[in-house]
């Protein structure tokens, strides 16, 4: 995605006041070392095959790829201007956060 904040700006103005947007990532620790794990390992491959390249493609200024960790996925949520986010479920493969304006 060229522009995750703009993305969610646009989600945040489509939900009504006790909206939920919920979030599903692809399994990210916030660092390297946490991802390099088999499943991580794939995930890097399809970040750097096909998500980072079209990120830039469209212009990135933030090119996160898929394995870009709670922390980055939070940032991008608050800048969109929702109040909370949280870590809802997760399975070996994905994450599933909760926004809320």
């Amino acid at each position: 995605m060229g522009d995750p904040v703009g993305a969610a700006r646009h989600i945040r103005a489509a939900l009504s006041a006790d909206g939920v947007w919920l979030i599903v990532e692809p399994y990210a620790g916030g660092s390297v070392a946490e991802n390099l794990t088999p499943v991580g390992r794939i995930y890097y491959s399809f970040s750097t095959f096909l998500c980072v390249p079209h990120a830039i493609s469209e212009g990135a200024d933030n090119a996160l790829g898929n394995q870009a960790g709670e922390t980055a996925i939070a940032d991008v949520a608050e800048a969109a201007g929702f109040r909370t986010f949280r870590r809802v479920a997760e399975t070996s493969f994905n994450l599933v956060y909760e926004a809320r304006p």
